[in-house]
């Protein structure tokens, strides 16, 4: 079964000022270096591009070329597959059952559970705790 990344992690490895940096980074290039299949969803990588060249969330946010770049590098490494919501998505998506209605900051959480379910990922790395209620998953925060 493939893994995935989630954007935090990915926000990480760019942040060379954060603490966490060279381990997500480290995590990055191993997933990039393969052998194993890494899946990686648009959603993450546009998050990850929202994020890292936003100027309210960094005080010196990544130029959009150097950041496009990033993701150029993961959308090039032979060990990694690109997918997107396809179209059995909304079906999975309506079939998770965290207790409660999902909703607010939970949307996106469960799109990524949902194109995880739906393109055969069982493991996620994440910093993000709220992906611990989703059955049929596994998280792994590699920066603890």
């Amino acid at each position: 079964m493939s893994s995935t990344v989630d954007a935090n992690i990915l926000v990480y490895a760019s942040n060379e000022l954060a603490a966490e940096h060279a381990r997500a980074k480290h995590l990055v290039d191993e997933l990039v270096a393969g052998p194993a299949l890494t899946t990686l969803f648009w959603p993450v990588l546009l998050s990850y591009l929202r994020i890292v060249t936003h100027p309210r969330i960094f005080q010196r946010p990544l130029p959009p070329d150097v950041a496009a770049s990033a993701i150029d590098r993961l959308v090039s490494a032979p060990s990694v597959q690109i997918v997107g919501e396809g179209p059995t998505f909304w079906t999975a998506y309506r079939s998770i059952d965290i207790g409660q209605a999902i909703r607010g900051n939970d949307v996106p959480d469960a799109a990524i559970v949902a194109m995880m379910t739906t393109h055969g990922v069982g493991t996620i790395y994440t910093r993000d705790r709220g992906f611990r209620r989703f059955d049929g998953i596994r998280v792994i925060d590699p920066l603890r």
